[in-house]
């Protein structure tokens, strides 16, 4: 554990030139959000008010219970406040996270790694803790970083140098810190951690760098390891014979964690999703199915053990990331209550699955799909593409069907909407991947018409609609059946929030944050917020007013109805 290089900087841990008076409110607000116990976050329903963790509850249905804003007055949105963050350091430090809001203060973390205390009403910084980073961390994707969590007085960031810092919640210092690995590998946290019982949960990001990845538990207080699962097994762990034998394949083989799992109290499960084998096109060096990459594995939640996983895309080869938001509903299914896990897969199949246990339940194309014609009854997909040294064509394209961001199930409404990518395409032309400490492995890179990133204001979209657009769609999650779809003229980075009054708030890269009827899909609120969103919207109230928060561009914008 280190304390000496992560020093607070900027703004010393208070705003600057703060006298008496902000210093005084701080105190008191600070004494009002403290103590956010285990138990609050498990009942997060209990105080709507509030959002508590990533997905604003460990179910993850990134759905608010609050009812203020309706359909019928969603019109009457007007932005309250924006918080401008200073422009980005280089063009893919977007700004992903997504707030926690704690009764009347606001935590966010700016790109790369800035975290901040907001006033959740006005806007007003309450203070800013800058850690010193490496100047040898490895990002495949962008300097980001998805967001916090908290327990007790505690908050808890993963930094693109692979540290976990422990942040006092209340003045903005640093508690604790502790190295997961070596940045110059590649290992580096972007995952907003995830707090269960008295433990903070976290993997590293990097596959494109051929780390070997893990899930490991620390301890909230100290920061001490208390248990770590190998989503790579190495000799003598189940799944390691899915990998070749007499070779370090499995050394460099990826499988790495971006996005925040969930976590089901009665079964004492957690659940996360893994990256893509490494390298990523080019499985030559490495036959088999890879477990447990491109999976979701449920684990013990108190000792880490593996208590079942299944894989959506075995042997990989187009980067089809199961890095998703694992979505926890108690439906009816075929006549009889059943615990479900709702996953829309980059690989372009929706699925349901029983989550007790593991069993594949559904799984249906939510979008063009040629690399299999299908899912068989035991869950395995039925593939008829591979990359080719003469170039594959392949739907979806690599950047998946959806990604990282989040989709949303509405109890009310019964529906799970997602963020896709439409009629999206690349290329796969296996080249030659030799692993090197500290560089890429990955093959040869796709080439595909729809940009993985948009770099910025002069990226125009002059695509045809048979290159790719972007959609929200929405799924009845018992049925599977497709009830609507919005339809957008480019691809979208944003996740989607459903409320309790049956809305769904979304955004895209057109530079537009609107608000859909959660039933029929209708259009009924947009405003133009002059950059890509790319993170996921949330709500809280604060003095008994509903507000919705977006970040886009490098800043975040707030919402509440007109007065």
């Amino acid at each position: 554990m280190t304390l000496g290089r992560r020093v607070a900087r900027g703004f010393g841990g208070v705003a600057r030139g703060s006298g008496p008076a902000i210093l005084a409110l701080l105190a008191t607000v600070a004494a009002q959000a403290q103590q956010v116990t285990f138990d609050r976050i498990l009942h997060a329903d209990r105080e709507p008010q509030n959002w508590l963790t990533y997905s604003g509850s460990l179910f993850s249905h990134r759905h608010s219970l609050l009812t203020q804003i309706t359909p019928s007055n969603v019109k009457n949105l007007e932005l309250q406040w924006v918080f401008q963050t200073r422009g980005p350091a280089e063009p893919v430090e977007k700004f992903e996270a997504t707030p926690l809001v704690v009764d009347g203060v606001m935590y966010t973390v700016l790109a790369p790694n800035h975290v901040v205390a907001l006033d959740a009403a006005t806007g007003r910084m309450f203070w800013m803790y800058s850690p010193r980073l490496s100047p040898l961390a490895r990002v495949c994707c962008g300097r980001i970083n998805r967001g916090l969590a908290i327990l007790g007085d505690t908050l808890f960031m993963g930094t693109i140098d692979g540290h976990l810092i422990a942040i006092d919640a209340k003045v903005g210092r640093p508690v604790w810190d502790v190295a997961l690995s070596k940045p110059e590998l590649g290992y580096s946290l972007t995952v907003a951690p995830l707090v269960i019982k008295d433990k903070v949960l976290v993997g590293p990001a990097g596959g494109e760098y051929g780390i070997r990845g893990f899930i490991a538990a620390f301890d909230a207080k100290t920061g001490k390891e208390v248990w770590r699962f190998n989503t790579v097994p190495g000799p003598g762990e189940v799944g390691h014979e899915t990998w070749p034998p007499n070779s370090d394949a499995w050394e460099h083989g990826g499988g790495s964690i971006w996005v925040t799992g969930s976590y089901d109290p009665d079964l004492n499960l957690v659940y996360f999703g893994t990256g893509n084998p490494g390298p990523d096109w080019n499985a030559d060096p490495r036959p088999g199915d890879n477990l447990y990459t491109d999976s979701v594995v449920a684990l013990n939640a108190d000792t880490g053990q593996l208590k079942w996983h299944y894989q959506f895309t075995p042997h990989d080869e187009f980067d089809y990331d199961s890095t998703q938001v694992p979505v926890l509903a108690d439906i009816q299914w075929q006549g009889r209550p059943r615990k479900v896990m709702l996953w829309a897969n980059r690989n372009g199949f929706w699925y349901a699955l029983d989550r007790a246990s593991g069993e594949f339940l559904r799984g249906k194309p939510f979008v063009r799909v040629n690399w299999a014609e299908g899912i068989d009854d035991k869950g395995m997909p039925k593939r008829v593409l591979n990359a080719t040294p003469e170039g594959t064509l392949v739907y979806p394209n690599n950047q998946g069907a959806t990604n990282w961001y989040s989709p949303s199930y509405s109890p009310r409404t019964g529906f799970f909407y997602i963020p896709t990518w439409m009629d999206t395409s690349s290329t796969y032309t296996k080249g030659p991947a030799e692993y090197k400490a500290g560089n890429q492995y990955t093959g040869r890179f796709p080439t595909m018409p729809v940009p993985p990133l948009r770099t910025g204001p002069g990226n125009v979209n002059t695509r045809t609609p048979q290159e790719g657009w972007g959609a929200i769609q929405a799924f009845d999650a018992k049925s599977g059946e497709l009830r609507w779809q919005f339809k957008m003229s480019d691809v979208t980075d944003s996740g989607v929030l459903s409320t309790a009054s049956d809305l769904v708030f979304a955004g895209g890269r057109e530079g537009y944050f609107f608000a859909l009827d959660a039933r029929t899909g209708e259009l009924l609120w947009k405003g133009n917020i002059g950059g890509q969103v790319s993170a996921g919207p949330m709500s809280y109230a604060v003095n008994g007013r509903q507000h919705v928060a977006i970040a886009a561009g490098s800043a975040l914008f707030v919402y509440a109805l007109r007065q």
